[in-house]
Formats: structure tokens, C-alpha cells, sequence
């Protein structure tokens, strides 16, 4: 059997743990894989390692995309200048996001370009896990020439969106795990066209998802904005005449991207280098990585600190997390270090910093 070629993109400071490095390798060893890239946010999934990148010139492996087919980061800037901003007042209002979107799914679908049956009754929710939208400001400016040229304002607050393709994900995968479990399919085959469609729509549904979960906290809050970066962490496309799985890794070749860290911790924004891009397979960290499993993370902590005690962060913003097992499951101290992953990428010439968004509202869940 032959062993695609493994780089892990990552100093000796930086900590990642053996099982993931375990799958990583183990994914090396799948039929058609030719190359494996890990990068400094790597770490342990369930049975495929998440920040990782894997390609193939022969194959597609829907279980390398996993089950969130799309999820990604939107970032849009407000109209509402951060000096304005009132926290209180805005934690609120930020309410009602569990109940359906009121809005007409069937023509936001046909406006995408998608069938109008496609699983509407979900758009504009968040989902679980670690997906979140969030109210940010500027905190540094690195690159004031690459900031202003991307439209960003010092002066306003931002909305980040993190979410994904929901259910329509979930069941395009268990279809295929239901058909041939792990097994590759062969490019070019019908079986192989079949998935990629549906891969798109999910994509396409993701995108449109978070476009609407943007246009439902503005309007909770009286404000608007327009969208400055999307970009999608979990996907298999063309890339160099082969197909390039992409698990929890952002694109390097797409512009822009937020990099962020935990709810307690900045978020970057960065501009991907094309020189060394090949080297990480033209992707990039999509965020800090999971130091702790949701297990560790509330044996850990629920005995330390009180609910009360999560919904401030050492930077002072405030999390809104009515569910209490999550709240401990996402806690900022199970994610490692975002400026270590950040500093390994710059070290490796794969980015250069814009800015760094700093966090004022975090948006989980509230009870139903």
C-alpha cells in the first residue's frame, strides 16, 4: 500500500496531539490520496483529523468533506459605529434566533440558484457545536493599505457568522456512507458526478445560510451591513488537476480570510501568500483547534467555574450560551493558543496579518 506524502505545517511550540497525527497518517493510506498537509490547528476528529487538507488525482472520499458540508466564516461590516454600540442593549434584543426564519425560503432558494425544496424549513439557523455568530470590533490594524483596500472600517462593529449546510450535509454523506460506507469515488464516474452536485448545493446553501443569519441579527439589532469575506473550511474541489478535500482548513487561494480564535480571544484577519502556497496545499488554519475534547472541557471546568462565571470572558465580552453543557464544551480554554497558530503560519510565509477583530458578543443559543 503506498503512503501519500505527510507535512505538518507547525513549530515545536505548538501543541498537537498524537491522535490526531495518528489519523492524519491514516488518511495518508487511502487509495488515490497523493498528499497530506496538517496544519497548526490540527487536531483529533472523529476518525479524520480536522485542519487538514488531502488530495487526490484519481478519487473523491465524501468522508474527508464530513457531514458539514459548506460550513464556513462570513464576515460583514455594519453601518453602526462601534462607539454606538450599547452591549447591554444589544444582548437583549438578540433573541428569537431558535424559532424558523419568517422569511420566504422558497424564493431565497431559487434566487440561489437552488431547488426550492432544499431543506428551507433550516435556513437561518445557527446550529450547534462550535458554530456562533458574533459582534466584533477593530482591535489592531497590521496592514493599513490591505485593510483599506478590502473595505474594512477602524470605525464600525462587524458581524462574523460561523455555520455550515445543517442537515442537508448530514444526509448527503449518510447516503453515501449507506451506499459504500468509506470507500472512494472514482473521478469521472456517475456515482462521483452525483455527489459533487449535491456537494455544491450544500455549499451554495451554506453560503446563502449564513446571508441570512447575518440579515436576521441586523435586523434584531437596527442595523445593516454588507458581506466583506465568505469563505468555506469544509469542501472537496478542482485544484491542480486533481480534487483537494478540504476538513476544517480555509481556502489560501481565495483572498481574504478570518482566522478566529476562541470566544475569550481575537480573531484575525489575514491575507493568504501564493509563493509558498503549494506547500500547505493552498490552505490555511481555519481557526485556534480544539485543545480539550467537549468531554474534557466540562469535566475540567464545570467544577471551577459557575455558568455566570462563562458568560464573561477574560477580554470582558459576553456570551450568550443557555445551554449549559455547551457553554462549558466551548469554553475558551479548550481551544489552543490562536496567536501561536497565527505565528506558525506567518513563520511558514503562508500569510501576512491585515487586523485583529475583537470580540464584544458571542451568540450561542438561548432557550427555546
Amino acid at each position: 500500500m503506498t503512503k501519500a506524502h505527510v507535512e505538518i505545517i507547525a513549530s515545536d511550540r505548538s501543541w498537537i496531539e498524537q491522535t490526531a497525527i495518528d489519523q492524519l497518517h491514516q488518511s495518508a493510506l487511502l487509495e488515490g490520496i497523493e498528499r497530506v498537509v496538517g496544519l497548526p490547528d490540527l487536531h483529533a476528529g472523529r476518525g479524520i483529523a480536522v485542519g487538514a487538507a488531502f488530495w487526490s488525482r484519481s478519487h473523491v472520499y465524501p468522508h474527508l468533506v464530513g457531514s458539514d458540508i459548506g460550513c464556513g466564516m462570513g464576515l460583514w461590516a455594519s453601518d453602526t459605529p462601534a462607539r454606538r454600540f450599547k452591549p447591554d442593549a444589544a444582548e437583549k434584543r438578540l433573541t428569537g434566533f431558535e424559532e424558523p426564519w419568517s422569511g420566504d425560503g422558497e424564493a431565497a432558494l431559487a434566487e440561489a440558484g437552488l431547488p426550492a425544496d432544499l431543506m428551507g424549513g433550516s435556513l437561518g439557523s445557527i446550529g450547534g457545536g462550535n458554530h456562533f455568530a458574533e459582534i466584533l470590533c477593530i482591535d489592531d490594524i497590521a496592514d493599513q493599505a490591505a485593510f483599506d483596500a478590502a473595505e474594512l472600517s477602524r470605525d464600525c462593529v462587524y458581524l462574523m457568522v460561523h455555520s455550515g449546510s445543517r442537515g442537508l450535509g448530514h444526509i448527503i454523506l449518510e447516503r453515501q456512507l449507506e451506499r459504500q460506507n468509506v470507500r472512494p469515488l472514482t473521478v469521472g464516474s456517475d456515482p462521483c458526478t452525483a455527489y459533487l452536485h449535491e456537494h455544491d448545493q450544500a455549499v451554495a446553501w451554506a453560503v446563502l445560510n449564513r446571508k441570512i443569519i447575518a440579515a436576521r441579527f441586523f435586523e434584531r439589532l437596527g442595523m445593516s451591513g454588507e458581506r466583506r469575506i465568505d469563505i468555506c473550511h469544509n469542501s472537496v474541489t478542482p485544484h491542480d488537476g486533481g480534487w483537494l478535500h478540504r476538513k476544517g482548513a480555509a481556502p489560501g487561494d481565495r483572498g481574504l480570510i478570518v482566522v478566529p480564535g476562541s470566544r475569550g480571544d481575537v480573531t484575525y484577519v489575514v491575507q493568504p501568500r501564493l509563493e509558498k502556497a503549494d506547500r500547505a496545499l493552498h490552505s490555511l488554519a481555519h481557526g485556534a483547534g480544539r485543545k480539550w475534547s467537549r468531554s474534557e472541557a466540562k469535566a475540567k471546568l464545570n467544577r471551577r467555574f459557575t455558568v455566570a462565571d462563562m458568560q464573561r470572558t477574560k477580554i470582558g465580552s459576553r456570551v450568550i450560551c443557555e445551554d449549559r453543557e455547551l457553554i462549558y464544551e466551548e469554553a475558551p480554554q479548550a481551544y489552543k493558543d490562536i496567536h501561536q497558530v497565527i505565528h506558525d503560519l506567518t513563520a511558514a510565509e503562508l500569510i501576512d496579518v491585515v487586523a485583529t477583530l475583537r470580540p464584544l458578543i458571542t451568540y450561542k443559543t438561548r432557550r427555546v
